[in-house]
């Protein structure tokens, strides 16, 4: 923990993101070696244990039960099935399975009482396993690390300035308050946000610089760009160029070393020329499977092509827990 810096200034950042290119690649490959080896990657897989309904109003997303959106609704999924997907994850060389639910936040009873479930069980496997549920209090936060939690994804999304125009059925400061919650009984934070939502470069900035300032800084910090879905009010926003996505990933890897860069959402339309820069820029993080929740994923053969003209190698569970 000695290398993170917390304190990081707005004018220190910018002045990082707008090193010349090749330079910025470079130097955040040198920070990547210091403490991880080249090529290791940690694969994680998500499964939608409850799809759609949401109450919440994220302007990003096909599962707020206010937009007229095509994706498929269903409850609770049952046990065995989400044990079947975990297991089918383990097999194709995923170290983490994370359970997503699109609640607004986690409500006491049977619903919560099964995920609990769901994480003993899938943990038991040796799977590290990751919950994403929304809002969640220091109790509940016990509760499933006691089952066997890992991880808790909640991301930021983007800078607090930016987030009112972009959600407004909660605040960030209830995002952060999560995480909080999940940081004091000792589960690891997935913290990252999303690229693409209408922001300005300082606004991506200084989501940087808020997930940064966290002490320790979050163990996996996704960096998505925003899939448009028809039905949404963001679905005619453009696609982010390349090359801001490989600075932000670069920047990202500078300014929080140990952490796990994940390359998440929107690697579907990245060739792999684009994914291969992000990897020589810091990313050592990918979501497997056909699908993100509701969002389309690489399929798994695509991916195995990737892997293997890379040179790119999977890490096992203990692998990534020896890293952090």
């Amino acid at each position: 923990m000695e290398h993170q810096k917390h304190n990081w200034t707005l004018d220190e950042i910018t002045a990082l993101y707008h090193t010349p290119f090749l330079e910025l690649v470079r130097a955040a490959q040198d920070v990547h070696l210091q403490h991880f080896k080249l090529g290791e990657i940690q694969v994680s897989s998500l499964i939608s244990i409850k799809t759609g309904g949401c109450p919440e109003d994220c302007s990003y997303c096909p599962q707020a039960a206010r937009y007229h959106t095509d994706i498929e609704k269903h409850a609770l999924m049952q046990d065995d099935q989400v044990l079947e997907l975990a297991l089918k994850a383990k097999a194709q060389g995923a170290s983490r399975v994370c359970l997503g639910a699109a609640w607004r936040e986690v409500k006491d009873g049977k619903d919560f009482d099964r995920v609990v479930g769901m994480v003993k069980q899938i943990s038991s496997e040796g799977l590290q396993v990751c919950c994403t549920l929304g809002m969640m209090t220091e109790a509940q936060a016990l509760r499933l690390k006691d089952a066997g939690l890992y991880a808790y994804n909640h991301n930021i999304d983007t800078s607090e300035e930016h987030y009112s125009n972009i959600i407004s059925t909660r605040s960030y400061g209830d995002r952060l308050e999560t995480i909080r919650n999940v940081r004091k009984v000792g589960v690891t934070v997935c913290s990252g946000g999303i690229l693409g939502l209408g922001e300005t470069l300082e606004d991506r900035l200084k989501m940087l610089q808020n997930l940064s300032a966290m002490s320790p800084h979050p163990e996996s910090v996704p960096i998505n760009t925003l899939v448009p879905v028809k039905g949404t009010p963001l679905e005619n926003q453009g696609a982010v160029d390349i090359e801001e996505l490989v600075r932000m990933i670069a920047t990202a890897r500078i300014m929080m070393p140990t952490s796990f860069i994940r390359l998440s959402a929107g690697r579907l339309g990245r060739s792999l020329s684009e994914q291969t820069l992000c990897f020589m820029a810091g990313a050592n993080s990918v979501f497997s499977g056909e699908k993100l929740l509701t969002t389309m994923n690489p399929a798994e053969d695509v991916d195995e092509k990737m892997f293997l003209t890379l040179g790119l190698t999977r890490m096992t569970p203990a692998e990534v827990h020896a890293a952090l």
